[in-house]
């Protein structure tokens, strides 16, 4: 998932356009606020960022991320009409991967993504997934355990598949929630707990790899 915060909305829709047209999940904010809503909820691949924001500048929100231990390490990339060396040296001094003056060409950004991902060892989210007997293809809406298919609800999927792509990451209740059933959902907790041992009762052998953590959530650890 690759995170944009653009205010200017014929830019931030071009750019997420072009990305997720080029295999490339991508998100756009138009202010920080939003932006830093959706952090707390997902960890991005990578974030672009424009300097000139409402509520707080681009610089800022780079600062805030390099001094958050959880986020520190995510890849950033400023896309910004301030070109002078010295706005570039300075989104660099502030921790910046990349910096990319405006106007610039879809075909250019797209080639300093991958490059930008290559060079900081960030990987787009495999394709399908196999840990112990399970064996899961998101985008074919394939579940397998030991070789035999799995019939899942499209909860029971979706819970299945953050687990998996959040491996070794205990995923609270309220995550699971908010990013399964949205932010509108009236309900309880509870229907997470629901959902996982139905889940777990499915996946036979397999769900055992769904581990409980107190007090917390839960997560699939990573098979090596």
């Amino acid at each position: 998932m690759i995170y944009l915060v653009e205010d200017d909305s014929s830019i931030r829709e071009l750019v997420v356009y072009t990305l997720n047209n080029s295999g490339m999940e991508a998100r756009g904010f138009h202010t920080p606020s939003d932006f830093w809503q959706a952090m707390e909820q997902e960890i991005p691949q990578l974030i672009m960022l424009d300097i000139m924001l409402p509520e707080e500048d681009g610089l800022q929100i780079l600062r805030k991320i390099r001094a958050n231990r959880h986020w520190k390490a995510i890849p950033v990339m400023m896309l910004t009409a301030k070109g002078t060396e010295y706005d570039k040296v300075m989104g660099l001094d502030a921790g910046a991967d990349d910096y990319v003056p405006k106007p610039f060409g879809m075909m250019e950004l797209l080639a300093r993504t991958r490059a930008l991902l290559r060079r900081t060892g960030a990987q787009e989210r495999p394709a399908e997934f196999t840990v112990g007997p399970l064996y899961v293809a998101p985008a074919r809406h394939v579940v397998k355990v030991n070789g035999e298919d799995v019939s899942l609800t499209l909860k029971e999927f979706e819970v299945l598949k953050m687990l998996l792509e959040n491996q070794d990451v205990v995923l609270s209740r309220d995550k699971l929630l908010n990013q399964v059933w949205g932010y509108s959902f009236d309900g309880e907790s509870r229907t997470v707990d629901v959902h996982i041992r139905t889940l777990r009762q499915k996946l036979g052998p397999a769900g055992e790899l769904i581990e409980t953590v107190r007090g917390v959530g839960y997560k699939i650890g990573a098979q090596g």
